[in-house]
């Protein structure tokens, strides 16, 4: 049987390997300590949707400094909610705008009238949502989301059903996400 040299613990070979798993563990650690803390958050409620991914969920919630401060998913929610006011409240003044540059033409006008009494319709429920996620009534708060995103569908579908191409495509898929993020954010509370 052949003998094999074990390099002893003095050994310059041992000694270099132990510095590399130092300085490995400690480049693990500062990687783990720069991970996003929203990152297991997204990833919960956001890698198994269907409506919406763990990017968008990075995206949407780390656009607002409050999300940084781990307050748990009602918290989150909130700043959710206030995302998608802030996208109706966007929405509608563009809307606004677009009536204004249609004027006299009735087709659009009709398409964009009707989003308008829509996007309308999501800022009314806003607050309300807002209350029921403080008061705990999470359900109450979910549903209100659902008509929201809903809205966002049925202003897009006012173009299709009117053979027209739709100037809020964009918006109308932010607010849906918005609205379903919101929505998961919400079956995690407590």
């Amino acid at each position: 049987m052949k003998k094999v040299n074990v390099p002893s613990a003095s050994s310059p070979f041992v000694v270099f390997l132990f510095a590399l798993l130092q300085v490995s563990a400690t480049h693990t650690k500062a990687q783990a300590d720069r991970v996003d803390p929203l990152l297991p958050v997204c990833k919960t409620v956001g890698g198994g949707s269907t409506y919406f991914g763990v990017d968008f969920c990075m995206s949407a919630l780390g656009s607002d400094n409050r999300a940084h401060h781990d307050e748990g998913y009602g918290a989150l929610s909130i700043i959710a909610v206030d995302l998608v006011a802030a996208n109706a409240t966007s929405t509608g003044a563009k809307i606004t705008g677009l009536l204004k540059k249609a004027a006299g033409k009735e087709d659009d006008d009709a398409s964009l009238l009707s989003c308008q009494a829509l996007y309308s319709g999501i800022l009314d429920l806003l607050p309300g949502c807002t209350a029921a996620i403080n008061g705990g009534k999470f359900d109450r708060a979910a549903l209100s989301l659902e008509k929201a995103a809903s809205a966002a569908n049925e202003c897009e579908d006012q173009f299709r059903s009117h053979s027209e191409a739709s100037p809020l495509t964009v918006e109308n898929g932010f607010a849906f996400k918005l609205a379903k993020l919101a929505v998961a954010l919400l079956r995690f509370a407590s």
